[in-house]
């Protein structure tokens, strides 16, 4: 093998493929990546085995080959080297890299004992503009559990229907769902992995369209030049449509802004507590929340729009303020039904983002 190649070019495309890559992988040839010349293009392919990533780029080749090489240490290489080209020839697996004055010589290893990317034969297919993924990203997955004994629900259920996509996550203490319209002509259900999503954002740059192959175990996301691979989860999603309601006992219209603050200005001393424990009591026109600890106690009162029902009700202000923060309008919408059912925020003009908290029951 034997190129010449953009050194900023290069090094923009290694970054890609490295989020493919686990720190916690046990096999030597997944800690490298695969490096493929051929018609003057450069293909680089990396792996865990759950993610996988493939993208190419231009260069000039005089001699063909492939070959897989350590990741972090020829990112590294090429981040640091200075000139804008970079010569690479590989000789009985030496690679020698000069650019400028710089050369290195690295060894490599036999690109036949790399894995191969998963084969996609049968897929449902739909596209989605590189912004909506990010919204959707940024709106969910924050809510979906750590405890790796509920797999499941440490991914997102991409639940398709025919004119409306819902994008799911929950923790058994929140959900976030966030809905986009969009005629697609299939319906089926995925989850998939939060960690591959949060993978994905880092390499969407401009609103381009992404094409979306959903097979059987994967889902695979086209854009550019790049591929970006990922295993599903299986198993039986919670049925998240009997939580939702569409009518509300009480409906409190709050700034986003003044909530925000009075309930975070709350959690400083509800942080002292193991529950984060905050408490709000709904009446008239306005929002009393107060929370106390050994250390002392706080008061704070949020105006709202006039209210038939009296309500006092308990919440953790962390799962609170996780939904809160990510709301872009400032007039939100705070609809509860009892002290025992999920508080559930909406915007007041939009409707395709919800978050519901579950309360914390008080004794007594």
């Amino acid at each position: 093998m034997k190129i010449r190649i953009n050194r900023k070019e290069l090094a923009k495309h290694i970054q890609i493929v490295q989020k493919a890559i686990s720190a916690r992988t046990t096999m030597q040839i997944l800690e490298g990546i695969m490096l493929k010349a051929e018609n003057n293009t450069l293909t680089l392919t990396a792996t865990d085995t759950e993610i996988s990533i493939r993208t190419k780029l231009s260069c000039i080749v005089e001699e063909e080959g492939q070959l897989v090489i350590h990741s972090r240490l020829f990112g590294d290489i090429v981040r640091k080297l200075n000139n804008d080209l970079i010569d690479i020839k590989v000789e009985n697996y030496n690679m020698n890299l000069r650019c400028g004055e710089s050369i290195f010589n690295i060894s490599t290893q036999n690109a036949e004992d790399y894995p191969d990317l998963p084969r996609i034969d049968e897929y449902k297919k739909l596209t989605m503009s590189a912004s909506e993924i990010k919204n959707i990203v940024k709106k969910t997955t924050f809510a979906v559990s750590q405890d790796e004994t509920r797999i499941i629900f440490t991914g997102v259920l991409m639940d398709i229907k025919k004119d409306y996509i819902n994008f799911v996550a929950l923790d058994g203490f929140r959900m976030a769902i966030q809905k986009i319209e969009k005629e697609v002509d299939f319906e089926t259900s995925i989850i998939i992995p939060s960690r591959s999503l949060n993978e994905l954002v880092k390499i969407l740059e401009d609103d381009y369209d992404v094409e979306i192959h959903i097979s059987r175990n994967n889902i695979v996301f086209s854009f550019n030049n790049t591929v970006f691979y990922s295993t599903l989860l299986s198993g039986e999603f919670f049925n998240y449509n009997g939580l939702l309601r569409d009518n509300h006992d009480i409906t409190c219209d709050v700034k986003k802004s003044e909530f925000q603050s009075a309930v975070e200005r709350a959690s400083l001393l509800a942080r002292e507590d193991r529950a984060n424990l905050i408490k709000l009591n709904i009446e008239d026109s306005s929002i009393e929340i107060k929370s106390n600890s050994e250390i002392g106690d706080v008061f704070e009162k949020v105006q709202t729009s006039n209210v038939n029902e009296n309500l006092k009700i308990a919440f953790n202000s962390k799962y609170i303020l996780d939904g809160v923060k990510i709301l872009e309008n400032e007039d939100i919408l705070l609809n509860f039904t009892d002290s025992v059912n999920p508080l559930i925020i909406t915007e007041s003009e939009d409707d395709s983002y919800i978050y519901l908290v579950l309360p914390v029951r008080l004794a007594g």
